[in-house]
């Protein structure tokens, strides 16, 4: 009797709670619909909006301090591995072994201990203050129910007194469920009007604890870090000094290795060519002791120094721009009084011939150059054109391009990687000419125009490219 006196208690709850929801349904449509009115109250609305807004910050927060500490854990992994790496690359024999091998283990410890108060002084608050959103949650939920309850029993209460036809006893019970309902609701929301404004004002101070507690911890953690450093460093330090012979050096990238103008890199020119000469060290560093016999490196093609800084192109033996430093003679010395036979536009044919039978380029000196003092050089490029002697920058040439300055021949073949360059044979001459933006102009590069192409149209802006320097040799 007992058991199925149990069954009908059950199955009574169980019909109660399905009435309740499908009155709660029904209030609700009429609400919408408009049919019926419904208790609202803007301040609590209010409350319940801060306490979202509240909710979504505190979980983005612990979401965000989950990483931190995730990624605190990330850096002591690798720090102890590089100090790992560190005593295994240590010597036994070295001096501070011992020490160094100490304080990686304070490293280890000192990476512990701030993870774990980082747990205890924040994460674990977080924890507890987020730990009372869900009941307050649920109580809002419910006080709304308890608010459609309420609306519903007092619009049911207000439709039987409204009646032609009064029912006493069903208004007094509809009466006494009204103020059942009402009670209920007001106890609940008198309490959530008095928990949701006191925990919203809570936030401030949670968030001042939260960051202080992080700050401190991370500050005394920079501090007793940089401490080990400092000691590790001293440890090093001893190390070099005992073994100072053995120092490294840290040098800088050349800048010829870094490619340049679409990474072109022109193969350089190969081993016993003329252009193959030592290297011109960067800045006019003087060269180091034993440094390999010139002729040991190639040089490096000038389309590699295209980008800043550049790096002037190794030398060329061109020897009517080469002077030896000891065959140059001081102009302020008195006593030298040099003979210098040079060819003017002025002496008669015959001696423009003779001159003409020198290579183009040659420098012209007296006979004095036998004897003890050394002789001047001086630079001639006289060329006579239609029986016209002209100046050697080719300026006014009829039969050269303007600007002409010199030629140059070939002595390796070139690629061209881009549109604005020379395609070059070995044998190949081009006439030089300045750049119509010195700007424009690389170190190791010049602008010209082959010979052959020149002849041919006439036309530099159809001709004209770039092409490197030590590929070629001077001829005129």
């Amino acid at each position: 009797m007992a058991e199925m006196g149990s069954k009908g208690v059950t199955a009574g709850k169980i019909a109660s709670n399905v009435q309740k929801k499908l009155t709660r349904a029904q209030e609700k449509v009429l609400q919408k619909l408009g049919k019926a009115d419904e208790t609202k109250d803007e301040q609590f609305e209010q409350c319940v909006q801060n306490f979202n807004k509240q909710l979504t910050e505190g979980t983005r927060l612990q979401k965000d301090l989950r990483t931190y500490l995730a990624s605190v854990k990330a850096m002591h992994e690798a720090s102890k591995k590089l100090n790992e790496c560190l005593q295994e690359v240590y010597e036994p024999d070295w001096p501070g072994r011992d020490e160094a091998s100490k304080i990686a283990e304070n490293n280890d410890l000192l990476w512990m201990d701030y993870h774990q108060k980082l747990v205890d002084q924040a994460l674990l608050t977080m924890d507890t203050y987020l730990g009372q959103f869900p009941d307050i949650k649920s109580r809002i939920a419910k006080r709304g129910r308890k608010l459609v309850d309420y609306d519903s029993a007092r619009h049911h209460y207000e439709s039987l007194q409204t009646a032609k036809k009064k029912d006493e006893a069903k208004i007094a019970k509809a009466e006494e469920e009204l103020i059942k309902a009402q009670k209920v609701f007001e106890e609940m929301n008198v309490d959530l009007q008095e928990e949701l404004p006191s925990l919203w004002n809570s936030r401030v101070g949670f968030y001042v604890n939260t960051f202080q507690s992080i700050a401190g911890l991370e500050e005394n953690f920079h501090k007793e870090m940089s401490k080990l450093n400092q000691n590790l460093n001293d440890v090093l330090i001893s190390l070099e000094k005992q073994h100072g012979s053995n120092t490294f050096t840290v040098k800088a990238q050349p800048s010829d290795n870094v490619p340049a103008k679409g990474n072109k890199s022109p193969s350089p020119p190969p081993d016993g060519s003329p252009a193959a000469t030592p290297e011109i060290r960067v800045n006019h560093e003087p060269e180091p002791a034993g440094a390999a016999t010139p002729g040991a490196t190639l040089p490096k093609s000038p389309s590699q120094l295209r980008k800043g800084p550049p790096v002037p192109p190794p030398p060329k033996h061109t020897p009517s721009k080469e002077v030896k430093q000891e065959q140059i003679l001081s102009l302020f010395d008195d006593t030298f009084v040099p003979e210098i036979s040079v060819t003017t536009p002025s002496q008669p044919a015959e001696a423009s011939e003779a001159a003409g039978a020198q290579e183009p380029g040659e420098t012209t000196t007296s006979e004095a150059a036998s004897s003890s003092l050394p002789a001047v050089v001086v630079e001639t490029f006289s060329a006579t054109v239609n029986g016209t002697v002209e100046s050697g920058s080719g300026a006014g040439r009829l039969d050269l391009p303007p600007g002409f300055m010199f030629k140059v021949q070939a002595q390796h073949d070139y690629t061209a990687t881009d549109t604005d360059e020379l395609q070059l044979k070995a044998g190949d001459v081009v006439l030089v000419i300045p750049f119509q933006n010195p700007e424009e102009q690389d170190e190791g590069w010049l602008m010209g125009v082959k010979e052959s192409d020149w002849n041919q149209h006439k036309e530099l802006e159809k001709c004209r490219g770039v092409f490197p320097e030590n590929f070629t040799e001077r001829v005129q």
